[in-house]
């Protein structure tokens, strides 16, 4: 597929740019398999920046996969708390009480077998495998595709599963036999660090050469760019329910969007009706008891992968009803420096916030 100069070209260019320019990252200071399954989980959707204090702080929690198994599901959601994307942990959890029970404590060393593992995909797999265990697997992330398509200048939507298949093969057909550990994590580098999404550093790039979009100037236009449709928006209204100096939460079904989390209760606002309204509708929806308004709280504007919503939080007081659990996995009334032993959501955190600032910490 690839002409053997052109690859020995790009293989010998990217090891010798990496050998001298490789990033000092935490996850490459260790030859642990199950602390490279943690980075490489941690760096789906996760800037670098972001991921490191997570990693450090994660490990130290739990150090091996037998103690991750063990641990209470609501310490490791906790433990992930502002990363993000909670169902990596979740499936992070699972796969850890599989392998325990299943593969002896010990992350399996096969792509396939690591694919059957709750959240590894192709790309983990192959990192995994690639990485950890020094198997010629290659791998395919936002870098890689964009180091793929500019160098072999592939005018194709990179989503197309034609197109992703044909970049799989690349992948693997550029591994330097022995070293797709080195390669691999050269490639993510480049892509990270030169062959950037806008205004790529051509002129540093160890492949610049060999590039053939560099060679047609179409660097800044591969790989081609899909129109997103518009990002719908949803107005939340939640309610901080106070009893005494006790509030109201709710904590979200094991399954779905930020599954397991705790928050305050409340949901989406229906057309036509007042955010009161929603705010009380919820409440007796979800836990059957009424409520009081005092007041508006505050608005918070939070953005997921898919869809945009504005949380209004306002400041209720309880009024009559037993809490039942409805829709929801379980409730509790919470005393303001309990909030701590939760783990909420980035919206509800910024909702937190505010009481803290505004020291509205009793009805």
């Amino acid at each position: 597929m690839i002409k053997k100069k052109q690859r020995q070209l790009i293989q010998t260019g990217l090891l010798d740019w990496y050998a001298k320019h490789q990033r000092d990252l935490p996850w490459r200071r260790t030859s642990d398999p199950y602390a490279i399954w943690i980075s490489e989980i941690m760096l789906q959707q996760t800037q670098v920046a972001t991921a490191k204090p997570y990693y450090k702080n994660f490990l130290e929690k739990f150090p091996t996969v037998e103690a991750l198994a063990k641990a209470p599901v609501d310490d490791v959601l906790k433990s992930w708390e502002g990363l993000g994307y909670y169902s990596r942990a979740r499936n992070m959890y699972r796969a850890a009480i599989e392998i325990v029970e299943h593969h002896n404590g010990q992350l399996p060393q096969s792509v396939e077998e690591l694919l059957k593992l709750p959240g590894i995909g192709p790309y983990t797999a192959g990192a995994i495998a690639s990485i950890a265990f020094g198997l010629d697997e290659p791998v395919l992330d936002g870098n890689v595709i964009r180091v793929a398509s500019r160098l072999f200048r592939i005018h194709e939507n990179p989503k197309d599963a034609s197109t992703q298949k044909k970049l799989w093969a690349l992948a693997r057909d550029l591994i330097p036999i022995g070293e797709a550990s080195f390669f691999n994590q050269a490639l993510m580098d480049l892509g990270a660090t030169i062959c950037i999404p806008k205004k790529p550093h051509c002129l540093v790039c160890p492949l610049h050469d060999v590039c053939e979009a560099r060679q047609h100037n179409e660097q800044d236009q591969l790989p081609l760019k899909i129109k997103r449709p518009k990002t719908p928006h949803y107005d939340i209204g939640v309610g901080v329910v106070w009893k005494g100096d006790q509030f109201l939460l709710v904590q979200r079904p094991k399954e779905g969007l930020l599954g397991s989390l705790w928050e305050f209760p409340g949901g989406e606002q229906n057309e036509g009706e007042t955010l009161e309204i929603c705010v009380s509708r919820h409440v007796k929806e979800k836990l059957g008891v009424k409520i009081k308004f005092n007041h508006h709280i505050t608005t918070v504007k939070h953005g997921f992968t898919h869809f945009k919503i504005t949380v209004h939080a306002f400041d209720c007081k309880y009024v009559s009803g037993k809490p039942k659990a409805n829709g929801i996995q379980d409730w509790a009334w919470v005393k303001f420096e309990e909030l701590d032993n939760y783990a909420l959501p980035k919206a509800t955190h910024k909702v937190v916030q505010c009481l803290e600032r505004s020291m509205i910490i009793e009805p």
